[in-house]
C-alpha cells in the first residue's frame, strides 16, 4: 500500500487566499485518516494536492517517501471518489466501473472478472446492466467507489462522498466504506465536515480550521483531550460548555475557579491544579461536556452549580436543559472573517483569537481592565473590547425524556472535576503532559 507525508505544505491562490498554511501530516500504510473541518477550512485542497490536481505553493508531498510534487495524477497510483459521483451517464454500471481498466489496456476477460468481484463486494452485482439514471443515490455512490477500487490503488482519496445522501443511507454506507477499505488494507484519506463520520470511521482524525491543522489523534484522543479550544467546541453533540473562569489559588488547599458569582474548587492533590495554578489572578476557559454534569437535589453538597433553566430541547430519547448559571460564555466562531485574516497573515496575527468572541455574562468582572490597552492581550480568546453585549453561560445538561420541569425552573448540577477541560487565553489546552 502507500504512506503519505505532507511537509510544510501550503497553498495560496492567485487572489491571495491562504487555503492551506504549513500543514505537516503523516498517514501510515493502511490507515484510515479523516480530514475534518467546516466548509472552507482547506481540507479538500489538501486532498487535491495529494492527488496532484492542485500544485502546492510550497512544501513537499511524499508518497512512500518519494517526492511527487511534479508527478502527474495518473502516475501516483491513487484513486479518488468525488462528492458528485462523476459517473458517465451514457455508460452502463459495468462500463463505468471497467473504464479505468480499459484505459490501462487490461484485457476483457480479466477486466470483467475484476468488475464482477468489486460489484459483488459493493452489493451492486445485480445492476451492472443499468445506466446511472436508473440507480438510487446510494447505488450511484457504490458505482463511483467501484470504479476507484477496481484499479487496486495504493491510496484511496474520498472527498465528502456521502454528503448528498440522506441520513439513513449515510449511516449504512459509513459502515460499508470503513469495512471495505480495512478489508482491502488500502490507505484511505477521507474528507468530511460531519463529525459523526469522522469519529465512527477513522483510525485517526486531523482537524483543520482556516487552513491550519488544529489537532491529530485517534477519535478518543481528539474528543477526550482536545488540543485547542476550537477542537473542543467543534467536536461533540451537544457542544462542550465553555465558560470564562477567574483563577484564585489557595495554596495547599485548592484552586478556585470563579464562574460569575459561583465557584468550583479543584483539589490541590489533583495533578492538574499545578498547571492551572500558574494562572492565579488571570482568566482561563473551563470546558465541561454534558456527560460531566449531573442534575442533583437543591441541597446537594460538593462541586455544584445552580441556576435556572432558560429553555429545553426534546430529542425523544432525552431532553437537554440549558441552565443559566450566571457565568460568562465563550463562543467559538468556526471560520471567522476570511478576507485578509488567514492564519499567519498580518491581519491574521493581529486578530488571532478574536474569532473566538468573548460575550460576558452578569456579575462576571474581568480581572484585567479591558479599557486599559497596556494590559490587554490582542491574541486573547477572552478579549473583544469592541463588543459590549453580554451573554450568560448556559450549561447544556442531559435530562430524562420530557422531564416534569420547564423553562424558569431552578436546577442544581453536580460537576465531575475529572472531566473538566482547561484552556488558556490563546485557546491552547492547559495540560500537565500530552497524550
Amino acid at each position: 500500500m502507500t504512506t503519505v507525508a505532507l511537509k510544510d505544505v501550503a497553498k495560496v491562490f492567485q487572489d491571495g487566499t491562504v487555503a492551506v498554511n504549513n500543514i505537516n501530516l503523516d498517514v501510515n500504510d493502511g490507515e484510515f485518516m479523516v480530514l475534518l473541518g467546516p466548509s472552507g477550512c482547506g481540507k479538500s485542497t489538501v486532498l487535491r494536492m495529494i492527488a496532484g490536481l492542485e500544485p502546492p505553493t510550497s512544501g513537499a508531498v511524499l508518497l512512500d517517501g518519494e517526492l511527487v510534487n511534479d508527478l502527474a495524477p495518473q502516475d501516483r497510483k491513487i484513486a479518488m471518489v468525488f462528492q458528485d459521483f462523476a459517473l458517465y451517464p451514457h455508460m452502463t454500471v459495468h462500463d463505468n466501473i471497467a473504464f479505468p481498466l480499459r484505459l490501462a489496456g487490461v484485457e476483457q476477460g480479466p477486466r470483467d472478472e475484476r468488475v464482477a468481484d468489486v460489484a459483488s463486494a459493493l452489493g451492486i452485482g445485480d445492476v451492472l446492466g443499468r445506466k446511472p439514471s436508473q440507480l438510487s443515490g446510494g447505488q450511484r455512490q457504490r458505482v463511483a467507489m467501484g470504479r476507484a477500487l477496481v484499479r487496486r490503488p495504493g491510496l484511496f482519496l474520498m472527498d465528502e462522498p456521502l454528503s448528498n445522501l440522506d441520513s439513513g443511507l449515510r449511516a449504512e454506507l459509513r459502515a460499508e466504506i470503513s469495512g471495505l477499505t480495512r478489508e482491502l488494507g488500502v490507505t484511505t484519506i477521507y474528507v468530511t465536515h460531519d463529525q459523526a463520520e469522522a469519529l465512527t470511521m477513522a483510525d485517526r482524525v486531523a482537524i483543520m480550521r482556516k487552513g491550519v491543522l488544529q489537532d491529530v489523534g485517534t477519535p478518543t484522543q481528539v474528543y477526550g483531550r482536545p488540543a485547542t479550544l476550537y477542537v473542543a467546541a467543534f467536536l461533540g453533540s451537544p457542544r462542550m460548555n465553555l465558560l470564562e473562569a477567574s483563577v484564585y489559588v489557595h495554596l495547599d488547599r485548592y484552586v478556585a475557579l470563579h464562574l460569575g458569582d459561583q465557584a468550583i474548587h479543584l483539589p490541590w492533590n489533583d495533578i492538574r491544579s499545578r498547571a492551572v495554578a500558574h494562572y492565579h489572578g488571570e482568566r482561563i476557559v473551563v470546558g465541561m461536556r454534558a456527560e460531566a454534569l449531573t442534575p442533583v437535589g437543591p441541597d446537594a453538597k460538593g462541586e455544584v452549580l445552580r441556576g435556572r433553566i432558560r429553555y429545553l430541547e426534546h430529542h425523544g430519547h432525552e431532553s437537554l436543559a440549558f441552565v443559566d448559571v450566571g457565568a460568562t460564555a465563550v463562543v467559538v466562531d468556526e471560520m471567522g472573517s476570511s478576507t485578509g485574516d488567514e492564519a499567519g497573515g498580518p491581519r491574521g496575527r493581529r486578530k488571532l483569537g478574536q474569532v473566538i468572541q468573548r460575550l460576558t455574562g452578569r456579575g462576571a468582572e474581568p480581572v484585567a481592565d479591558p479599557a486599559e490597552p497596556s494590559r490587554r492581550n490582542p491574541n486573547s480568546v477572552l478579549s473583544d473590547p469592541g463588543r459590549h453585549h453580554r451573554r450568560p453561560g448556559e450549561l447544556g445538561v442531559r435530562l430524562a425524556p420530557y422531564p416534569g420541569i420547564s423553562a424558569g425552573h431552578p436546577l442544581a448540577v453536580s460537576v465531575r472535576l475529572d472531566a473538566l477541560h482547561f484552556f488558556n487565553e490563546r485557546g491552547d489546552r492547559i495540560d500537565v503532559g500530552w497524550r
